[in-house]
């Protein structure tokens, strides 16, 4: 170890080992989010523009990146269902890292050596 730094302490290695556990647990996993939209066709006799109006759908759009470009998936109400825990494994997975890289900051924060200017 460098001089002055003994590295992380035993509740920052306690952390990482829970974030760790986290991690292991997270499931599969699907980028992007899903927007749930209704819309109102370009037909002036629909129902859609009626007062009160009643739009289509709902839709549920999901979006992503792909090689730098924005994708948008319609799914449907049964897929979503399905997906759903995807989704929400991604948004734990998000958490989580966030959570490492605090961590991690915490870490170099910590360091004596970092105190010098």
């Amino acid at each position: 170890m460098p001089k002055g730094w003994t590295g992380p302490n035993a509740a920052q290695r306690r952390a990482q080992a829970r974030i760790a556990k986290a991690l292991a647990g997270v499931g599969l996993v699907l980028p992007g989010s899903v927007a749930v939209r209704s819309y109102r066709c370009g037909k002036a006799i629909c129902a859609c523009h009626s007062d009160p109006p009643r739009l289509h759908g709902p839709y549920f759009q999901w979006s992503r990146q792909m090689r730098g470009k924005t994708v948008h998936t319609n799914l449907t109400p049964e897929q979503f269902g399905d997906y759903q825990a995807f989704f929400d494994n991604a948004a734990q997975l998000r958490k989580l890292v966030a959570e490492l890289e605090e961590l991690g900051v915490s870490i170099v924060q910590a360091d004596p050596r970092s105190k010098r200017r």
